[in-house]
């Protein structure tokens, strides 16, 4: 299906995720619609950013293309989000950003400045270039725990600290339970946000060694504005549903924060290049690698008799 990238919603106008399950997903028209025993539901999937696929979904093979064609990343997840089992992306685009990330990345005093300024980002009212990685770990460190405090102080939840196994989801505090749940919809939020823009889940600054460091480094720059204090409040104005309540005020808080709109801006402030945050012209041929240091034009046969 011929589409033009351009009538598109930008990321920053998207919708940020919708949490489904137990229904079928089946193409409608352009969009796809969501039935259930109680009727059909539309979803506008061109503004979507991410679908989380819970239990009990069936989906048709004409959804998942509408769903690929319109931008949208799908996430099979598990009940409430507790769980992140596979996803598949968008549309590829240019290649641009993700170059500009891996010379980032592979270049030590490059990463290093980098990393840096992802700490910057946390601290926009103090003066911390003087400082080294080591005491801008420490201080975000104190950043966190100080947001935890807090939440809990507004809240009025007990807060006994950080604790979370994978294996054993029911032995975890209700809190615990609902900082889990969220920063997993914050992941696919930002995972989804990262893929659009073309960059790779994978090349971290902060964090390393893991198909989504550089997700954990950017959602860790909204964490202490977003998932911890919706956490506290989830558990205290629902504490028999925690996990619905915990989407449902995730959307309320990056809505609020605009987190779709400053991912963009965010991270081209922390390469510190100038990286457009519009979709990119990818419809021509693209380019082939020099070796004098610069690109030719694809698309075109260079054998020696060609015409």
């Amino acid at each position: 299906m011929p589409k033009d990238l351009h009538i598109l919603p930008k990321l920053r106008d998207s919708l940020t995720f919708l949490y489904i399950e137990h229904c079928t997903i089946e193409q409608l028209n352009l969009s796809i619609v969501m039935i259930t025993k109680s009727g059909q539901t539309p979803i506008p999937i061109a503004a979507m950013t991410v679908l989380m696929i819970g239990p009990g979904v069936s989906i048709t093979h004409a959804a998942i293309k509408v769903i690929n064609d319109c931008g949208c990343m799908a996430v099979w997840c598990g009940e409430n989000c507790a769980r992140f089992y596979a996803f598949g992306a968008g549309e590829t685009r240019s290649s641009r950003n993700l170059l500009i990330q891996a010379c980032l990345c592979m270049d030590k005093t490059k990463h290093l400045e980098v990393a840096k300024r992802m700490y910057l980002r946390r601290f926009p009212d103090m003066d911390c270039e003087g400082m080294n990685i080591q005491q801008l770990r420490g201080l975000e460190g104190i950043r966190v725990r100080e947001a935890y405090k807090l939440a809990s102080k507004n809240s009025g939840i007990p807060w006994n600290g950080r604790s979370y196994k994978q294996t054993e989801w029911d032995a975890s505090d209700p809190v615990n339970r609902a900082l889990s749940t969220a920063n997993a919809i914050l992941y696919s939020v930002c995972q989804a946000a990262v893929i659009s823009l073309g960059y790779s889940t994978g090349l971290g600054f902060i964090h390393t060694g893991k198909m989504l460091s550089f997700i954990y480094d950017v959602a860790d720059l909204y964490k202490a504005e977003t998932t911890i204090p919706v956490a506290f409040s989830a558990v205290k104005n629902n504490p028999n549903d925690i996990e619905h309540q915990v989407r449902s005020e995730c959307r309320q808080a990056f809505y609020s924060s605009k987190i779709l709109k400053r991912i963009p801006e965010d991270l081209a402030w922390v390469f510190d290049v100038d990286i457009s945050t519009d979709e990119f012209d990818v419809s021509g041929a693209g380019e082939l690698w020099n070796d004098q240091g610069d690109t030719i034009q694809g698309g075109t046969n260079y054998g020696v008799n060609s015409k």
